[in-house]
């Protein structure tokens, strides 16, 4: 097995040869969506060039298009480790998915019933959640978040749990710190308070393997742009439950979730992206000759993760130096498996927004605000300060950007701190 080579991957992504003058440009705004491979810009215009037909039609073109539709839910379903390609949904994206879901648990939630949400979260995984909640006539019930390493406090979980408890909805990572939640356990604790578990899997879905089974939620939602993708959004439910629930729909539909014409150019792009996270399995994988696409999947997602933990203490190490700055989350490298390459920093004499514009006039892009996990960054004190700079490794970074990026910070927090 080859040692993992982010420069023998980076060719494959278009962007990546950017410049602004004569510099490259370094991509730290994965977390916002990740830069794609030329094979599914290359998947997207195939589409066009000779599948490009509406569901169900007797002839060539509308008959490729189903075929693709097919592969590529059999391919997500891959992906996220799912039973069948029959329990996979896709949508405009998870936002509008996990509304489409809300609406319909609303309708079997009862008044007294409870719905438990994470304040660590994205607002996609709140907002809906909490919306069901009041359209039902339910309480909400809210996780609290240890200030000082962005983590969730498990006894405020166990607090919130009761025998009224229908739904707990958490993030498998957080968008905003990077924080990987101990979704295993939450899981558990729902499952024994009798209920269900949403996972968010927005953010993690570039930074591991997924594995709904082993997870043992009952829905997981996803978004194939910020996995190399395009803009598609992707839920995943138990059969068992998504035929159960009240579904809004037109009556002549198949589907029961995937309600009008789907994005199928889009998710042909999804199906080239899981093709490729599977490529990358298999050359830079643990796998054994002739392993299937599941399979292929986790090695690729391991070799993944190996590599951004190691860009991830390679920054752990070289922050401290910098004066000024403070890193909001996990910052002990000793726990750096709780937690992705995504990084929330402020540094003392400059707004999040005027250390986004410094940093993007030195070629590296990194996002600024609160990123949608609005409730944690107000919980965080900053709201009113303009929220955080968030810098985000993705498996193409390389060691020579992260080195790129802490001169620069340095550079940026010691001209502040001299008056300049």
């Amino acid at each position: 097995m080859p040692a993992f080579d982010p420069t023998a991957l980076r060719p494959e992504f278009p962007a990546l040869a950017l410049a602004e003058g004569d510099r490259p440009v370094v991509f730290l705004d994965g977390p916002g969506g990740t830069q794609v491979p030329r094979r599914v810009i290359d998947a997207v215009a195939d589409y066009y060039r000779a599948s490009n037909a509406n569901h169900g039609g007797a002839f060539a073109t509308s008959v490729r298009s189903d075929a693709m539709l097919d592969e590529a839910h059999a391919a997500v379903a891959d992906l996220v480790g799912a039973a069948s390609p029959a329990e996979v949904t896709f949508g405009q994206n998870m936002t509008s998915l996990t509304f489409a879901l809300s609406r319909s648990i609303a309708r079997v939630l009862r008044p007294g019933d409870e719905v438990v949400v994470s304040r660590l979260d994205h607002e996609a995984n709140r907002a809906p959640w909490i919306a069901a909640a009041a359209d039902a006539g339910a309480t909400v019930r809210e996780v609290a978040v240890d200030r000082a390493t962005c983590t969730l406090d498990l006894e405020s979980l166990d607090a919130a749990l009761s025998a009224r408890t229908r739904l707990v909805a958490v993030g498998l990572a957080s968008n905003a710190t990077g924080t990987v939640n101990p979704v295993v356990e939450i899981v558990r604790r729902a499952h024994a308070a009798g209920a269900w578990a949403f996972v968010d899997a927005v953010h993690y879905a570039p930074h591991g393997p997924l594995d709904v089974a082993a997870l043992d939620a009952d829905f997981l939602a996803c978004s194939a742009y910020k996995f190399f993708g395009p803009h598609v959004g992707i839920l995943w439910g138990r059969a068992a439950i998504l035929d159960a629930l009240p579904a809004y729909k037109v009556r002549p539909a198949e589907d029961r979730w995937e309600t009008g014409t789907q994005n199928h150019e889009g998710i042909a792009g999804t199906l080239a992206a899981v093709e490729y996270l599977a490529g990358v399995g298999e050359r830079f994988g643990d796998v054994r000759e002739g392993a299937g696409r599941r399979e292929l999947l986790v090695a690729g997602m391991r070799a993944i993760e190996g590599h951004e933990r190691t860009l991830s203490l390679r920054l752990l190490a070289g922050l401290p130096s910098i004066p000024g700055l403070v890193l909001h989350g996990l910052a002990d490298p000793a726990r750096v498996a709780e937690r992705t390459p995504t990084f929330a920093i402020t540094i003392g004499g400059w707004s999040p927004r005027a250390l986004a514009e410094a940093l993007a006039g030195e070629g590296i892009y990194a996002w600024d605000g609160d990123f949608y996990a609005t409730t944690l960054v107000e919980d965080l004190g900053l709201a009113g300060s303009g929220g955080v700079v968030r810098v985000g490794f993705a498996h193409y970074t390389t060691a020579a950007e992260v080195d790129r990026l802490l001169v620069t910070l340095g550079s940026l927090a010691a001209a502040r701190s001299s008056g300049r």
